[in-house]
């Protein structure tokens, strides 16, 4: 039976606006409305807003802060295969580029923990290729029972399952399921997802539910910018997809990302590119669209950007991270997936985060189950002066 999702209801529902007819009055009004304001968020999204970026990364910060504090949790990817039977144009792990693939042994896996919980990590997201053969559900779970009495908390970014397969992941240790929609535009993502079980857009976009309602306490939503050429409809699906879960599971911790496309191997050019004042832009408007929901940047972003971030709305960041298998203890055998921007070590993004008056977070400090803001709160602004003009470049 064909997968489908609750939100593909709302999705198919929602409303479409032209940028350009917004206002500065409309960013304003944008600015006091409260959470959930659709109208709200296309406003914040608009060239109208990008004149008002430090006051609305002042509201953002202070959303942030009042949610999650100044916590910020840090986790490192755990790259188990880059074997793929899906050809996703953009993808550098699509089947059929002529890449050295490889897929760790369980043992391998180990050692790459290892290495990883010696660096402090107790947050690892085990990531794959889409390969049922060479990365299979049993495959997958032997990974999870071998690092469970190691590692605190695991999540696996992977390709999509069937509820009972959720439920054992669940039942093994599993904490998170990360699954990227890429873009909410039904018709690019036909064009991008060729061929593979990828291609299916109802069952991609039901699988945080089914994960959920399977036991899985967090789980990743996200839209790859610059895959489609309207990044500000595909920021809106993501923050309506993001408050629908928060809503529908809120036993769970629901977190999204706006990854940028990096050079792969795939030599994918993307659509549209954002500046770095856009994709601040973005990620400011998401927090005060959806403060329940966590704000994750992987090492695709730049030092000085994810550092700015943090005094923002990111509340999750990556660190000393490697997009390949084996890229810890034997780097250099098998095809990353993407190229890296900010390459310090765990210990230097720490001490980054420090310096800013933050915690980094190696265990969990947040709770799973989201607090409900209180009705009518308004952002106090007359504290710390965000400066984003030293965050970066207009680079995209």
């Amino acid at each position: 039976m064909k997968a489908t999702s609750g939100f593909a209801d709302s999705l198919a529902t929602l409303p479409r606006f032209d940028p350009e007819s917004f206002i500065d009055a409309d960013v304003r009004r944008a600015l006091a409305a409260p959470r959930g304001d659709l109208v709200a968020l296309a406003a914040l999204l608009s060239p109208a807003a990008e004149l008002r970026l430090e006051e609305i990364a002042q509201h953002a910060a202070a959303q942030t802060i009042r949610r999650f504090g100044r916590a910020v949790r840090l986790f490192a990817p755990l790259y188990l295969s880059n074997e793929c039977l899906s050809s996703c144009t953009y993808c550098g792990f699509a089947k059929g580029l002529p890449i050295a693939r490889r897929t760790l042994t369980v043992d391998e896996v180990a050692q790459e923990a290892r290495i990883l919980t010696g660096r402090g990590f107790q947050h690892v997201l085990l990531v794959a290729g889409e390969h049922r053969v060479a990365v299979s559900a049993d495959y997958v779970l032997a990974c999870i029972e071998r690092l469970r009495p190691e590692v605190t908390s695991l999540s696996v970014e992977t390709q999509t399952w069937s509820d009972d397969t959720y439920a054992r992941l669940a039942v093994a240790g599993c904490e998170g399921v990360v699954h990227y929609q890429e873009t909410y535009d039904r018709d690019r993502y036909a064009q991008v997802h060729v061929k593979g079980w990828k291609r299916d857009f109802d069952r991609r976009l039901a699988s945080v539910e089914r994960a959920a309602d399977a036991g899985i306490r967090r789980l990743g939503l996200g839209a790859l910018i610059g895959l489609a050429a309207d990044w500000r409809a595909d920021v809106l699906a993501l923050a309506a997809h993001a408050s629908y879960l928060v809503r529908r599971s809120w036993r769970t911790e629901v977190t999204v990302a706006l990854p940028r496309i990096k050079d792969n191997a795939a030599g994918y050019p993307p659509l549209v590119t954002l500046s770095d004042r856009q994709y601040v832009q973005a990620l400011a408007a998401l927090r005060l669209y959806e403060p329940e929901a966590g704000i994750v940047l992987s090492t695709r972003e730049t030092p000085q950007l994810r550092d700015g971030l943090v005094r923002i709305c990111a509340t999750t960041l990556s660190a000393g991270s490697s997009t390949e298998p084996g890229g810890y203890s034997s780097p250099g055998n098998a095809q990353e997936q993407f190229a890296l921007s900010d390459e310090r070590t765990p210990a230097q993004v720490a001490a980054a985060i420090g310096s800013l008056g933050y915690e980094p977070v190696w265990k969990d400090a947040f709770p799973l189950v989201p607090t409900e803001p209180a009705d009518g709160w308004k952002p106090d602004t007359s504290k710390s002066r965000v400066p984003v003009g030293d965050l970066g470049s207009d680079r995209g």
